[in-house]
């Protein structure tokens, strides 16, 4: 790192999700370089400066308030300030605040600089003992049940890791629909990421679920939810050597296209099988 930074740039800059020695170097040098800091809770926030050192003007930047901001940070930035973007924990938009503010500046070709660092689904995932060659995050699970139920039921056609972060106050409810609609799928709830009370818990729903209704500690912090792949049907005509074949030669969308066109084969169904091949070629 220099003395200072570039300026009229917005750098998005990861913090730590539990343990504040999770931190890079270069966040810290850039938090300290900053002419200001847009932070999600300035209060959160400054617990983290402090532990640094780090004494610059804070800004609030959160859901409330981030379409509002924009005209502000725009001016900033126009003045030739540097400014830093933080979360309360984390990597800034990954269901956190800032996408609004980003894709506006963005679109009017000001300069963005990521400063890499922690995340709590990769964090999750890397331990987990789930495939880990393609996974899709969700978010947040939805609040109301009838939601949630149904995006549980479209995993029964997922064929890849899913991840999803859940709230205290809903996770029960959501491992009873896990039960009800996926018992048989492997999944992992981890717990308070590299915090003292630290779990990552593999079993299968009723057994996390046993778990957690066993110890009403367990149920206490910030969780990730991550759910195994379905495995492919065995039902009906096998094409997987043709698209092992295929898929050699030609990107998944073509290789797919040209089965389908070979075989009559139904397109869903050969795309997923396609997909969960190409992770293992």
């Amino acid at each position: 790192m220099t003395d200072s930074l570039q300026l009229g740039v917005l750098y998005i800059v990861a913090t730590p999700i539990g343990n504040l020695s999770d931190i890079t170097f270069r966040a810290i040098e850039t938090l300290k370089l900053a002419d200001k800091i847009l932070a999600e809770d300035t209060r959160d926030s400054q617990v983290l400066l402090n532990h640094y050192g780090i004494h610059k003007p804070l800004l609030s930047l959160h859901e409330h308030n981030e379409r509002s901001r924009i005209e502000l940070v725009e001016s900033l930035l126009n003045q030739g300030l540097s400014i830093a973007l933080i979360s309360d924990a984390g990597t800034p938009l990954i269901s956190d605040p800032g996408y609004v503010l980003v894709k506006e500046l963005k679109a009017k070709n000001y300069k963005i600089i990521p400063i890499p660092g922690p995340s709590a689904l990769i964090t999750a995932l890397c331990a987990s003992g789930l495939p880990t060659e393609n996974f899709s995050f969700l978010g947040f699970l939805p609040v109301k049940n009838s939601e949630k139920k149904s995006c549980f039921l479209n995993l029964k056609e997922s064929f890849v890791t899913s991840i999803f972060y859940e709230s205290k106050h809903r996770l029960l409810d959501s491992m009873k629909l896990l039960c009800e609609i996926l018992p048989d799928r492997e999944m992992v709830l981890a717990k308070e990421l590299t915090k003292q009370f630290e779990q990552i818990k593999l079993g299968f729903p009723k057994d996390i679920l046993d778990w957690l209704e066993r110890d009403i500690h367990m149920q206490k912090g910030e969780f990730v939810l991550i759910i195994s792949p379905a495995v492919p049907s065995t039902e009906g005509p096998d094409y997987t050597d043709l698209l092992k074949i295929l898929l050699k030669k030609l990107s998944l969308k073509e290789a797919v296209a040209c089965a389908v066109e070979i075989t009559g084969g139904n397109k869903n169904a050969l795309y997923k099988l396609a997909l969960s091949l190409s992770s293992a070629l």
